[in-house]
């Protein structure tokens, strides 16, 4: 019977990412249209202040063009018999992959709010990764040593996941 849970993280409260992102759209089209115009001015009379005007208003409508996927941002956590799978999804269109992890091979699993988080966060040369959106939710860390190098990622499971990830965890490595 094999184990698998899937979890999309968004986030609670989109409010002002949802007007960033219209303002961003606004903002790109507008810098889009004047760097056409300023383009046919320069194309009639050069100069370099129109050069550099029209680099910067075609460069700024790129540039929003390229990020403003990023403002909708989710997590998502996929499960499968011990092996964790981490992606970054922007926009509901790309979807980048963060890694995997084989929870056997975990030190240690717990809440960040455990004192022994603190004890791994304050490690010398300890990596952190925050996979996570909401910092009012419950949020879960892990700790691992990866070929010399130690890593903790925080995520922020649900319970039902986290029942999961405990079933396949090494002894001793639940932190409480």
């Amino acid at each position: 019977m094999d184990r698998f849970m899937e979890e999309v993280v968004v986030k609670r409260n989109k409010g002002i990412n949802e007007v960033m992102f219209a303002l961003s759209m606004v903002a790109m089209v507008l810098m889009a249209i004047m760097g056409m115009f300023y383009l046919q001015v320069l194309l009639m009379q050069f100069s370099v202040t129109l050069l550099i005007t029209t680099l910067i208003f075609i460069g700024g409508a790129v540039y929003l063009f390229l990020f403003r996927d990023r403002l909708r941002t989710e997590y998502e956590y996929t499960f499968t018999n011990g092996d964790m799978d981490f992606a970054k999804v922007y926009n509901n269109k790309k979807r980048k992959s963060l890694g995997s992890l084989k929870v056997s091979r975990v030190d240690a699993f717990g809440k960040v709010s455990s004192p022994a988080f603190q004890r791994y966060i304050s490690m010398p040369g300890v990596r952190k990764d925050n996979w996570f959106l909401n910092r009012g939710q419950e949020l879960y860390y892990f700790y691992f040593q990866k070929e010399s190098s130690k890593r903790v990622i925080i995520i922020e499971p649900s319970e039902e996941m986290v029942q999961y990830i405990k079933q396949f965890l090494p002894r001793g490595s639940w932190q409480e």
